[in-house]
């Protein structure tokens, strides 16, 4: 079985730096091969392409433009009356993700003060054309869902086929060896064992130091290695 392969979410990693391409820089020197971003748009694309070639990362992910966050909105695609806004942030993600050669984008669409509880989603015009590069998309209705592990059932996830993974521990979105209630090497083995061949991302609040904090991390791959280039 491979090892697991790590991607550095600087939106929320290396806080103690003052912007994205320090970040970025750090990211590399840790040892990731990857990071993702959720918003990455006050940098010129060009700008963060260079620099995570510097590094030696790939960009695995950015989310589409949140909307007004001011007027407490977490995403577009689903709020009554701001398709136009949806659409246009939705163009400037894939404009974003062609210049950092990024394959995946995360729809933000469901969260909203005005949602209601019937969606109504804006996005029957995303097919891609044929002379379109494809990006993978997927939809991040975080408002209402229930994660499988607050749930009470004896397994988690027997059957698991996920297109991208996200890490933080339970409550406290601290590292992965925080204190919680998820069994992290419980839940890498479980992942390893179903094949999984996408990144997880290390999507949470350092509770210090970001590299420091990085402990469980070089532990696993002292255990495990690191992932051959390619896999």
């Amino acid at each position: 079985m491979a090892p697991l392969r790590f991607s550095a979410n600087l939106s929320w990693l290396f806080p103690e730096l003052p912007g994205l391409l320090a970040r970025l820089q750090a990211a590399g020197s840790s040892g990731f091969e990857a990071a993702e971003v959720a918003w990455p748009y006050a940098e010129p694309p060009e700008a963060l392409a260079r620099a995570a070639q510097e590094a030696g990362l790939r960009l695995v992910l950015i989310n589409t433009p949140p909307g007004d966050q001011e007027k407490g909105e977490m995403g577009l695609g689903a709020v009554p009356g701001r398709q136009a806004a949806f659409r246009e942030g939705l163009e400037q993600a894939v404009r974003y993700a062609k210049a950092l050669g990024c394959p995946r984008r995360t729809s933000w669409d469901c969260w909203s003060p005005s949602t209601p509880e019937s969606l109504t989603p804006s996005t029957s015009w995303t097919r891609p054309s044929r002379r379109q590069p494809s990006y993978r998309r997927w939809e991040d209705p975080t408002s209402n869902y229930k994660w499988p592990w607050q749930e009470p059932r004896p397994h988690i996830c027997p059957h698991l086929s996920p297109g991208h993974v996200q890490v933080a521990q339970v409550p406290g979105r601290g590292e992965p060896s925080s204190p919680g209630e998820l069994n992290f090497p419980y839940l890498f083995q479980l992942l390893e064992d179903e094949g999984y061949k996408g990144f997880v991302g290390c999507e949470y609040r350092p509770q210090g130091d970001t590299v420091e904090g990085l402990s469980w991390l070089r532990s696993y791959w002292d255990r495990r290695g690191h992932p051959e280039a390619g896999q």
